[in-house]
């Protein structure tokens, strides 16, 4: 089994690349950032293994998640950030390798927006895609996509450090091949088909 990562800032577009990928018959396809938000209450123990090691409630008065409450909490504290994902990568990791064994396709396509900022996934994936898009563009997709204030959109964006400086030029060896998302979907469909050839022939 080989596996494909997908990988970008926000609004670069990596989600409508993996819609594309799936229409060329790669089905198989694991959204990190999805299953990372479904992990918290899905997983028997990480929701309550991170109110420990933070030492606060993330829960309501009816006992259920509060997403909003978990991002206020790490968003500016980076110690916290790191405490949470040190609990919710692993988990995230064993989610993933069921999916994977499960599956049965020769290609897996793991989409992420972090998996080359953080050193639990260092080495991951066999194949390393990086959806790009001018910065401007970026933002203007995000906002309009989220519906949000440009200066929130903002903030986020300047929180992706290594993903913005790959847009300014900056080379990572771990990156096999780019698709620079600047165009029409047309041409987003065209450059998603001579990338994967690239790869898998």
């Amino acid at each position: 089994m080989t596996v494909i990562v997908v990988t970008g800032g926000i609004g670069s577009g990596k989600s409508e690349v993996c819609r594309i990928l799936r229409t060329l018959g790669f089905r198989s396809q694991y959204d990190a950032d999805t299953r990372a938000k479904a992990l918290y209450e899905e997983h028997p123990s990480l929701l309550a293994d991170i109110e420990t090691s933070l030492g606060c409630s993330l829960k309501d008065d009816n006992d259920r998640f509060v997403s909003a409450r978990l991002a206020s909490i790490i968003f500016s504290d980076s110690k916290s950030l790191a405490v949470v994902e040190n609990h919710l990568f692993p988990a995230l990791m064993d989610d993933f390798n069921a999916f994977a064994g499960n599956c049965g396709d020769e290609y897996v396509v793991f989409e992420s927006a972090t998996v080359l900022e953080k050193p639990q996934f260092e080495g991951f994936g066999d194949k390393v895609i990086l959806v790009d898009a001018p910065f401007e563009t970026r933002l203007e997709r995000a906002c309009l996509r989220d519906g949000a204030d440009r200066e929130k959109v903002l903030a986020r964006m300047r929180n992706q450090k290594l993903m913005n400086a790959l847009s300014d030029g900056m080379e990572d060896p771990r990156i096999d091949c780019v698709i620079l998302n600047d165009g029409t979907l047309e041409d987003l469909v065209r450059r998603t088909q001579m990338v994967i050839n690239s790869l898998t022939l």
